[in-house]
Protein backbone atom coordinates (compact mmCIF):
# COMPACT_ATOMS: atom_id res chain seq x y z
CA UNK A 1 0.00 0.00 0.00
CA UNK A 2 1.36 3.39 -1.14
CA UNK A 3 1.87 5.65 1.82
CA UNK A 4 0.15 8.93 0.94
CA UNK A 5 1.84 12.28 2.37
CA UNK A 6 -1.19 13.40 3.21
CA UNK A 7 0.17 17.22 3.82
CA UNK A 8 0.65 17.27 -0.35
CA UNK A 9 -2.75 17.34 -0.51
CA UNK A 10 -4.28 19.48 2.65
CA UNK A 11 -4.56 23.29 2.14
CA UNK A 12 -5.93 25.72 4.50
CA UNK A 13 -9.69 27.42 4.83
CA UNK A 14 -8.15 30.56 3.25
CA UNK A 15 -6.88 28.88 0.36
CA UNK A 16 -8.13 29.47 -3.31
CA UNK A 17 -10.15 27.12 -5.66
CA UNK A 18 -6.91 27.35 -7.83
CA UNK A 19 -5.03 25.80 -4.92
CA UNK A 20 -7.42 23.36 -3.93
CA UNK A 21 -6.97 22.19 -7.66
CA UNK A 22 -3.12 22.20 -7.74
CA UNK A 23 -3.65 19.96 -4.46
CA UNK A 24 -5.76 17.55 -6.12
CA UNK A 25 -3.49 17.33 -9.16
CA UNK A 26 -0.57 16.71 -6.57
CA UNK A 27 -2.48 14.00 -4.93
CA UNK A 28 -3.58 12.25 -7.78
CA UNK A 29 -6.84 11.37 -5.51
CA UNK A 30 -9.96 13.47 -6.32
CA UNK A 31 -9.80 15.56 -3.19
CA UNK A 32 -8.28 18.16 -1.35
CA UNK A 33 -8.43 18.30 2.38
CA UNK A 34 -9.18 21.83 4.42
CA UNK A 35 -6.97 21.84 7.56
CA UNK A 36 -7.33 24.01 9.88
CA UNK A 37 -4.17 25.64 11.65
CA UNK A 38 -4.63 23.16 14.25
CA UNK A 39 -4.16 20.82 12.15
CA UNK A 40 -7.79 19.49 12.34
CA UNK A 41 -10.09 18.62 9.42
CA UNK A 42 -12.38 20.98 8.97
CA UNK A 43 -13.62 19.56 5.28
CA UNK A 44 -13.39 17.34 2.30
CA UNK A 45 -13.39 18.51 -1.81
CA UNK A 46 -13.26 16.48 -4.63
CA UNK A 47 -12.46 17.55 -8.57
CA UNK A 48 -16.42 17.44 -9.02
CA UNK A 49 -16.98 20.14 -6.24
CA UNK A 50 -14.45 22.47 -7.27
CA UNK A 51 -16.00 22.12 -10.95
CA UNK A 52 -19.65 22.78 -9.60
CA UNK A 53 -18.15 26.19 -8.33
CA UNK A 54 -16.82 27.20 -11.61
CA UNK A 55 -19.83 26.49 -13.58
CA UNK A 56 -21.75 28.51 -10.74
CA UNK A 57 -19.41 31.47 -11.80
CA UNK A 58 -16.46 31.99 -9.22
CA UNK A 59 -13.05 32.09 -10.50
CA UNK A 60 -9.86 30.30 -9.79
CA UNK A 61 -9.14 32.84 -7.08
CA UNK A 62 -12.38 32.61 -5.04
CA UNK A 63 -11.56 31.25 -1.53
CA UNK A 64 -12.80 27.78 -1.16
CA UNK A 65 -15.28 28.49 1.32
CA UNK A 66 -17.54 29.14 -1.59
CA UNK A 67 -17.74 25.65 -2.35
CA UNK A 68 -21.23 24.25 -1.12
CA UNK A 69 -19.76 22.60 2.34
CA UNK A 70 -21.24 18.93 3.44
CA UNK A 71 -19.61 17.54 6.41
CA UNK A 72 -17.24 15.34 5.23
CA UNK A 73 -17.94 11.27 6.61
CA UNK A 74 -14.69 10.26 8.47
CA UNK A 75 -13.50 7.00 10.55
CA UNK A 76 -11.87 7.20 14.23
CA UNK A 77 -8.97 5.10 14.47
CA UNK A 78 -11.07 2.52 16.36
CA UNK A 79 -13.63 1.93 13.51
CA UNK A 80 -13.24 -1.65 12.39
CA UNK A 81 -12.59 -2.49 8.54
CA UNK A 82 -16.30 -4.01 8.19
CA UNK A 83 -17.63 -0.98 9.44
CA UNK A 84 -15.34 1.59 6.92
CA UNK A 85 -16.11 -0.79 4.47
CA UNK A 86 -20.07 0.11 4.96
CA UNK A 87 -19.34 3.68 4.50
CA UNK A 88 -18.22 3.68 0.96
CA UNK A 89 -21.26 4.25 -1.74
CA UNK A 90 -21.44 5.73 -5.56
CA UNK A 91 -20.43 9.28 -4.27
CA UNK A 92 -18.21 8.11 -1.29
CA UNK A 93 -15.30 6.47 -2.52
CA UNK A 94 -12.56 8.09 -0.29
CA UNK A 95 -12.38 8.54 3.65
CA UNK A 96 -9.98 9.80 6.27
CA UNK A 97 -9.34 8.28 9.06
CA UNK A 98 -8.96 10.85 11.71
CA UNK A 99 -7.74 10.91 15.68
CA UNK A 100 -8.98 11.91 18.60
CA UNK A 101 -8.03 15.41 17.74
CA UNK A 102 -9.85 15.04 14.12
CA UNK A 103 -6.28 15.10 12.81
CA UNK A 104 -6.03 13.04 9.79
CA UNK A 105 -3.51 10.06 10.30
CA UNK A 106 -4.32 7.67 6.87
CA UNK A 107 -6.78 7.79 4.00
CA UNK A 108 -9.28 4.70 3.21
CA UNK A 109 -10.66 4.09 0.05
CA UNK A 110 -11.73 1.32 -2.16
CA UNK A 111 -9.63 1.06 -4.57
CA UNK A 112 -6.33 1.32 -2.17
CA UNK A 113 -7.79 -1.74 0.85
CA UNK A 114 -6.38 -5.03 -1.17
CA UNK A 115 -7.03 -8.09 0.92
CA UNK A 116 -4.28 -10.49 1.43
CA UNK A 117 -5.15 -13.56 2.39
CA UNK A 118 -3.21 -16.18 4.76
CA UNK A 119 -3.26 -19.08 1.43
CA UNK A 120 -5.15 -19.01 -1.63
CA UNK A 121 -4.83 -22.24 -4.52
CA UNK A 122 -2.97 -21.16 -7.58
CA UNK A 123 -4.82 -22.37 -10.72
CA UNK A 124 -4.54 -21.07 -14.19
CA UNK A 125 -6.12 -22.55 -17.83
CA UNK A 126 -5.32 -26.53 -17.11
CA UNK A 127 -7.59 -26.53 -14.19
CA UNK A 128 -10.12 -25.31 -16.35
CA UNK A 129 -9.22 -27.31 -19.53
CA UNK A 130 -9.70 -30.55 -16.82
CA UNK A 131 -12.76 -29.76 -15.39
CA UNK A 132 -13.92 -28.76 -18.58
CA UNK A 133 -13.28 -32.91 -19.76
CA UNK A 134 -15.06 -33.99 -16.56
CA UNK A 135 -18.57 -32.10 -17.46
CA UNK A 136 -18.14 -32.87 -21.24
CA UNK A 137 -17.72 -36.94 -20.54
CA UNK A 138 -20.00 -36.94 -17.52
CA UNK A 139 -17.09 -38.38 -15.32
CA UNK A 140 -18.17 -36.00 -12.26
CA UNK A 141 -18.34 -38.52 -9.45
CA UNK A 142 -15.64 -40.98 -7.85
CA UNK A 143 -15.09 -42.88 -10.77
CA UNK A 144 -13.43 -41.67 -13.65
CA UNK A 145 -10.29 -41.71 -15.30
CA UNK A 146 -8.49 -39.06 -13.19
CA UNK A 147 -9.06 -40.42 -10.26
CA UNK A 148 -6.15 -43.12 -10.83
CA UNK A 149 -3.57 -40.63 -12.92
CA UNK A 150 -3.77 -38.57 -10.05
CA UNK A 151 -3.07 -41.48 -7.56
CA UNK A 152 -0.26 -42.90 -9.81
CA UNK A 153 1.16 -39.25 -9.83
CA UNK A 154 1.53 -38.59 -6.11
CA UNK A 155 2.80 -41.87 -5.31
CA UNK A 156 5.97 -41.26 -8.36
CA UNK A 157 6.29 -37.66 -6.82
CA UNK A 158 6.25 -39.25 -3.25
CA UNK A 159 8.42 -42.33 -3.85
CA UNK A 160 5.93 -44.92 -2.87
CA UNK A 161 4.39 -47.90 -4.41
CA UNK A 162 0.65 -47.27 -3.80
CA UNK A 163 -1.65 -44.16 -3.04
CA UNK A 164 -5.32 -43.83 -2.62
CA UNK A 165 -7.13 -41.16 -3.18
CA UNK A 166 -9.67 -40.08 -0.40
CA UNK A 167 -12.23 -37.31 0.02
CA UNK A 168 -9.83 -35.08 2.90
CA UNK A 169 -6.92 -35.71 4.82
CA UNK A 170 -8.86 -36.36 8.05
CA UNK A 171 -10.02 -39.17 6.15
CA UNK A 172 -7.00 -40.53 4.77
CA UNK A 173 -5.86 -40.68 8.75
CA UNK A 174 -8.73 -42.71 9.53
CA UNK A 175 -8.58 -44.87 7.04
CA UNK A 176 -4.82 -45.51 7.71
CA UNK A 177 -5.82 -46.68 11.84
CA UNK A 178 -8.17 -48.79 10.64
CA UNK A 179 -6.65 -50.52 8.55
CA UNK A 180 -3.72 -51.11 10.95
CA UNK A 181 -6.73 -52.72 12.88
CA UNK A 182 -6.65 -49.64 15.61
CA UNK A 183 -9.68 -49.51 17.35
CA UNK A 184 -11.80 -49.45 21.05
CA UNK A 185 -9.13 -50.19 23.86
CA UNK A 186 -5.87 -48.82 21.65
CA UNK A 187 -3.70 -45.67 22.76
CA UNK A 188 -2.21 -43.24 19.76
CA UNK A 189 0.51 -40.94 20.66
CA UNK A 190 -0.03 -37.36 19.01
CA UNK A 191 1.46 -34.00 19.52
CA UNK A 192 -1.19 -31.91 20.80
CA UNK A 193 0.43 -29.15 18.88
CA UNK A 194 -1.56 -29.90 15.58
CA UNK A 195 -4.86 -28.95 13.90
CA UNK A 196 -7.31 -31.48 15.54
CA UNK A 197 -8.15 -33.36 13.08
CA UNK A 198 -5.11 -35.47 13.47
CA UNK A 199 -6.74 -36.44 16.94
CA UNK A 200 -10.24 -36.33 15.83
CA UNK A 201 -9.28 -39.25 13.47
CA UNK A 202 -7.93 -41.21 16.78
CA UNK A 203 -11.45 -40.84 18.19
CA UNK A 204 -13.32 -42.15 15.37
CA UNK A 205 -12.01 -45.50 15.49
CA UNK A 206 -12.92 -45.95 19.54
CA UNK A 207 -8.94 -45.25 20.28
CA UNK A 208 -7.88 -42.85 22.61
CA UNK A 209 -5.46 -40.15 21.63
CA UNK A 210 -3.05 -39.82 23.90
CA UNK A 211 -1.07 -36.11 23.65
CA UNK A 212 2.71 -34.86 23.87
CA UNK A 213 4.25 -31.83 24.08
CA UNK A 214 6.34 -29.97 21.42
CA UNK A 215 9.68 -29.62 20.91
CA UNK A 216 10.87 -26.38 21.94
CA UNK A 217 12.81 -25.67 18.69
CA UNK A 218 10.92 -27.45 15.98
CA UNK A 219 7.54 -27.47 17.52
CA UNK A 220 7.22 -30.64 16.20
CA UNK A 221 6.23 -33.91 18.51
CA UNK A 222 9.48 -33.69 21.43
CA UNK A 223 10.33 -37.71 20.79
CA UNK A 224 11.96 -37.49 24.54
CA UNK A 225 8.38 -37.44 25.39
CA UNK A 226 7.08 -39.84 23.67
CA UNK A 227 8.95 -43.04 25.72
CA UNK A 228 6.80 -41.39 28.78
CA UNK A 229 3.11 -41.59 27.18
CA UNK A 230 3.53 -45.17 25.95
CA UNK A 231 1.88 -47.80 28.06
CA UNK A 232 0.80 -51.34 27.22
CA UNK A 233 -2.11 -50.03 25.61
CA UNK A 234 -0.17 -47.90 22.94
CA UNK A 235 -0.29 -48.95 19.14
CA UNK A 236 0.45 -46.42 17.14
CA UNK A 237 2.35 -42.78 17.22
CA UNK A 238 1.19 -40.45 14.82
CA UNK A 239 3.54 -37.79 13.50
CA UNK A 240 2.70 -34.49 12.44
CA UNK A 241 5.04 -32.57 10.29
CA UNK A 242 3.84 -29.33 11.50
CA UNK A 243 3.44 -26.42 9.12
CA UNK A 244 5.86 -27.74 6.56
CA UNK A 245 9.04 -29.07 8.76
CA UNK A 246 10.03 -32.89 8.91
CA UNK A 247 9.53 -33.94 12.30
CA UNK A 248 12.54 -36.38 13.97
CA UNK A 249 11.26 -39.12 12.29
CA UNK A 250 14.79 -41.03 13.14
CA UNK A 251 13.99 -41.04 16.74
CA UNK A 252 10.53 -41.53 16.35
CA UNK A 253 10.80 -44.78 14.24
CA UNK A 254 13.94 -45.92 16.44
CA UNK A 255 10.84 -45.75 19.66
CA UNK A 256 8.14 -47.51 17.31
CA UNK A 257 10.77 -50.39 16.13
CA UNK A 258 11.80 -50.93 20.23
CA UNK A 259 7.78 -50.80 21.43
CA UNK A 260 6.98 -52.69 18.13
CA UNK A 261 4.53 -49.51 17.40
CA UNK A 262 3.14 -48.55 14.05
CA UNK A 263 4.54 -45.16 12.58
CA UNK A 264 1.81 -42.92 10.79
CA UNK A 265 2.97 -39.45 8.65
CA UNK A 266 0.64 -36.64 9.09
CA UNK A 267 2.25 -34.89 6.41
CA UNK A 268 -1.11 -32.52 5.53
CA UNK A 269 0.98 -29.50 5.53
CA UNK A 270 4.56 -31.14 4.02
CA UNK A 271 4.02 -32.62 0.73
CA UNK A 272 7.39 -32.23 -1.38
CA UNK A 273 9.11 -31.43 2.22
CA UNK A 274 12.20 -33.90 2.74
CA UNK A 275 14.08 -35.19 5.57
CA UNK A 276 17.96 -36.27 5.62
CA UNK A 277 17.06 -35.96 1.45
CA UNK A 278 14.13 -38.55 1.89
CA UNK A 279 10.85 -37.51 0.80
CA UNK A 280 7.69 -36.91 3.46
CA UNK A 281 5.56 -40.19 2.98
CA UNK A 282 8.20 -42.45 3.06
CA UNK A 283 9.62 -42.10 6.75
CA UNK A 284 7.09 -44.20 8.29
CA UNK A 285 4.42 -47.42 7.47
CA UNK A 286 1.93 -45.42 5.68
CA UNK A 287 1.38 -41.29 5.45
CA UNK A 288 -1.47 -38.87 4.63
CA UNK A 289 -1.36 -35.84 2.32
CA UNK A 290 -4.12 -33.14 2.62
CA UNK A 291 -5.24 -31.14 -0.48
CA UNK A 292 -7.78 -28.66 1.00
CA UNK A 293 -7.52 -25.12 -0.53
CA UNK A 294 -4.78 -24.11 0.97
CA UNK A 295 -2.25 -26.48 1.35
CA UNK A 296 0.50 -26.94 -1.55
CA UNK A 297 -1.61 -28.33 -3.65
CA UNK A 298 -5.16 -28.68 -3.54
CA UNK A 299 -8.13 -30.42 -5.09
CA UNK A 300 -10.76 -28.40 -2.94
CA UNK A 301 -11.28 -31.10 -0.70
CA UNK A 302 -9.01 -34.19 -0.96
CA UNK A 303 -6.32 -36.23 0.57
CA UNK A 304 -4.23 -39.52 -0.15
CA UNK A 305 -2.88 -42.46 1.88
CA UNK A 306 0.90 -43.54 1.08
CA UNK A 307 2.46 -46.50 1.57
CA UNK A 308 4.71 -49.42 -0.14
CA UNK A 309 2.43 -52.25 1.68
CA UNK A 310 0.42 -53.57 -1.05
CA UNK A 311 -2.22 -55.72 1.85
CA UNK A 312 -2.48 -51.69 3.84
CA UNK A 313 -3.41 -50.04 0.54
CA UNK A 314 -5.96 -52.57 -0.82
CA UNK A 315 -7.83 -52.25 2.92
CA UNK A 316 -7.62 -48.75 2.46
CA UNK A 317 -9.23 -49.01 -0.46
CA UNK A 318 -11.74 -51.34 0.81
CA UNK A 319 -12.79 -49.19 4.04
CA UNK A 320 -12.50 -46.06 1.47
CA UNK A 321 -15.39 -47.68 -1.02
CA UNK A 322 -18.12 -48.73 1.55
CA UNK A 323 -15.82 -51.58 2.63
CA UNK A 324 -17.28 -53.44 -0.63
CA UNK A 325 -15.38 -56.40 -1.64
CA UNK A 326 -12.41 -55.93 -4.47
CA UNK A 327 -14.05 -59.36 -6.03
CA UNK A 328 -17.67 -58.82 -6.04
CA UNK A 329 -19.56 -55.91 -6.27
CA UNK A 330 -22.14 -54.43 -3.28
CA UNK A 331 -20.51 -57.26 -1.08
CA UNK A 332 -19.36 -55.80 2.00
CA UNK A 333 -18.07 -57.93 4.85
CA UNK A 334 -16.52 -54.58 7.15
CA UNK A 335 -17.99 -51.51 7.92
CA UNK A 336 -16.77 -49.37 5.20
CA UNK A 337 -17.17 -45.44 4.47
CA UNK A 338 -17.79 -43.30 1.26
CA UNK A 339 -14.45 -41.67 1.97
CA UNK A 340 -13.57 -41.35 -2.50
CA UNK A 341 -12.56 -38.54 -4.19
CA UNK A 342 -14.66 -37.49 -6.97
CA UNK A 343 -13.05 -37.57 -10.66
CA UNK A 344 -13.58 -33.44 -10.72
CA UNK A 345 -11.42 -33.16 -7.54
CA UNK A 346 -8.79 -35.50 -9.09
CA UNK A 347 -8.71 -33.50 -12.31
CA UNK A 348 -7.54 -30.62 -9.96
CA UNK A 349 -4.88 -32.53 -8.56
CA UNK A 350 -3.71 -33.37 -11.96
CA UNK A 351 -3.32 -29.89 -13.23
CA UNK A 352 -2.00 -28.98 -9.87
CA UNK A 353 1.06 -31.72 -9.15
CA UNK A 354 3.15 -30.41 -12.25
CA UNK A 355 3.07 -27.31 -10.10
CA UNK A 356 4.27 -28.63 -6.94
CA UNK A 357 8.14 -27.82 -7.47
CA UNK A 358 7.13 -24.52 -8.81
CA UNK A 359 4.89 -23.49 -5.54
CA UNK A 360 7.56 -25.25 -2.93
CA UNK A 361 9.98 -22.39 -4.64
CA UNK A 362 7.77 -19.67 -3.88
CA UNK A 363 7.29 -20.78 -0.53
CA UNK A 364 10.82 -20.60 0.10
CA UNK A 365 11.48 -17.56 -1.22
CA UNK A 366 8.61 -16.05 0.95
CA UNK A 367 10.10 -17.17 3.41
CA UNK A 368 13.67 -15.94 2.86
CA UNK A 369 12.08 -12.51 2.16
CA UNK A 370 10.02 -12.87 5.70
CA UNK A 371 13.31 -13.23 7.31
CA UNK A 372 15.65 -11.20 6.02
CA UNK A 373 13.15 -8.26 6.49
CA UNK A 374 12.62 -9.46 9.89
CA UNK A 375 15.43 -10.78 11.05
CA UNK A 376 16.65 -7.32 12.57
CA UNK A 377 13.93 -7.38 15.12
CA UNK A 378 14.62 -8.60 18.45
CA UNK A 379 12.13 -11.10 20.25
CA UNK A 380 11.29 -13.03 16.69
CA UNK A 381 11.61 -16.33 16.47
CA UNK A 382 11.86 -17.58 12.97
CA UNK A 383 11.42 -21.43 11.79
CA UNK A 384 13.33 -23.82 12.62
CA UNK A 385 16.03 -24.59 10.25
CA UNK A 386 19.05 -27.36 10.51
CA UNK A 387 20.61 -28.28 7.34
CA UNK A 388 18.82 -31.78 7.51
CA UNK A 389 15.15 -30.93 7.07
CA UNK A 390 14.08 -29.42 3.89
CA UNK A 391 10.52 -26.98 5.26
CA UNK A 392 8.64 -26.12 2.82
CA UNK A 393 6.81 -23.60 4.78
CA UNK A 394 3.39 -24.45 3.91
CA UNK A 395 2.46 -21.57 6.27
CA UNK A 396 5.16 -19.39 7.52
CA UNK A 397 4.74 -19.08 11.00
CA UNK A 398 7.05 -17.22 13.53
CA UNK A 399 6.53 -16.19 17.41
CA UNK A 400 6.89 -12.96 18.72
CA UNK A 401 8.21 -13.25 22.40
CA UNK A 402 6.05 -10.11 23.63
CA UNK A 403 8.73 -9.51 26.54
CA UNK A 404 11.98 -8.70 24.25
CA UNK A 405 9.77 -7.52 21.80
CA UNK A 406 6.74 -5.37 23.55
CA UNK A 407 4.16 -6.47 20.62
CA UNK A 408 1.11 -8.42 21.72
CA UNK A 409 0.21 -10.55 19.28
CA UNK A 410 -3.33 -10.45 19.07
CA UNK A 411 -2.77 -6.39 19.09
CA UNK A 412 -0.86 -6.93 15.94
CA UNK A 413 -3.37 -9.61 14.69
CA UNK A 414 -6.33 -6.81 15.03
CA UNK A 415 -3.65 -4.24 13.38
CA UNK A 416 -3.29 -6.79 10.42
CA UNK A 417 -7.39 -6.97 10.30
CA UNK A 418 -7.27 -3.51 9.79
CA UNK A 419 -5.14 -3.24 7.27
CA UNK A 420 -6.80 -6.30 5.43
CA UNK A 421 -3.99 -8.68 5.76
CA UNK A 422 -5.11 -11.66 6.83
CA UNK A 423 -3.10 -13.80 9.55
CA UNK A 424 -3.80 -16.87 11.89
CA UNK A 425 -2.76 -17.63 15.04
CA UNK A 426 -0.77 -20.98 15.97
CA UNK A 427 -3.02 -24.10 16.38
CA UNK A 428 -4.32 -24.18 19.65
CA UNK A 429 -2.86 -27.21 21.88
CA UNK A 430 -5.33 -29.91 21.51
CA UNK A 431 -5.10 -30.74 25.44
CA UNK A 432 -6.82 -27.58 25.74
CA UNK A 433 -9.84 -27.61 23.55
CA UNK A 434 -12.80 -28.63 25.03
CA UNK A 435 -13.73 -31.75 23.64
CA UNK A 436 -10.44 -33.34 24.86
CA UNK A 437 -9.52 -30.89 27.57
CA UNK A 438 -7.15 -32.47 30.31
CA UNK A 439 -6.82 -30.35 32.49
CA UNK A 440 -2.91 -31.36 32.29
CA UNK A 441 -0.18 -28.72 31.34
CA UNK A 442 2.07 -29.65 28.38
CA UNK A 443 4.06 -26.39 28.50
CA UNK A 444 6.22 -26.12 25.58
CA UNK A 445 3.12 -26.21 23.21
CA UNK A 446 1.22 -23.65 25.37
CA UNK A 447 4.05 -20.89 25.13
CA UNK A 448 3.90 -21.72 21.20
CA UNK A 449 0.32 -21.21 20.66
CA UNK A 450 0.95 -17.92 22.92
CA UNK A 451 3.32 -16.31 20.90
CA UNK A 452 2.37 -17.99 17.35
CA UNK A 453 2.04 -15.78 14.41
CA UNK A 454 0.84 -17.24 11.12
CA UNK A 455 1.69 -14.87 8.29
CA UNK A 456 0.56 -14.53 4.31
CA UNK A 457 2.07 -17.58 2.33
CA UNK A 458 0.58 -17.77 -0.96
CA UNK A 459 1.81 -18.27 -4.00
CA UNK A 460 0.57 -15.32 -5.44
CA UNK A 461 2.05 -13.30 -2.71
CA UNK A 462 4.09 -10.13 -4.31
CA UNK A 463 7.08 -8.82 -2.36
CA UNK A 464 5.76 -5.51 -2.05
CA UNK A 465 2.80 -6.88 0.54
CA UNK A 466 5.54 -8.87 2.59
CA UNK A 467 7.34 -5.33 2.79
CA UNK A 468 4.27 -3.98 3.94
CA UNK A 469 3.24 -7.18 6.36
CA UNK A 470 6.52 -6.62 7.75
CA UNK A 471 6.69 -2.66 8.00
CA UNK A 472 3.17 -3.44 10.00
CA UNK A 473 5.46 -5.41 12.59
CA UNK A 474 8.75 -3.53 12.89
CA UNK A 475 6.48 0.25 13.29
CA UNK A 476 3.97 -2.06 15.56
Amino acid sequence: MKKIDIDRISISPKSTLKQAMQAINRGGLGVVFIIDENEKLKNLFTDGDIRRSLLKGYGLRSPVSVIESIEPIVAKTNTSLSEISKMFNDKIKIIPVVNDSNKIIDIRFNDRIEHIPVANPYFDENEIELLNECIVTGWVSSGGPFVTKFENMVAKHTGTKYAISCSSGTSGLHLALLANNIGPGDEVIVPTLTFIATANAVSYTGAKPVFVDSDINTWNIDPKLIKKSITSKTKAIIAVHLYGLPADMDSINQIAKKHNLLVIEDASEAQGAKYKNKMVGTLADVAVFSFFGNKIITTGEGGMVVTNDKDLAEKCRIYRDHGMTMERRYWHKVLGYNYRMTNMQAALGVAQMPKIEKIIKRKKQIANEYKKLLSSYKGIIFPYEDGLTENIFWLYTILIDENISGINVLNLMKKMQFEKIDTRPIFPPIHTQPIYNKKKKLPVAEKIYSMGLTLPSSYKLQTKDIQKICNLILNT
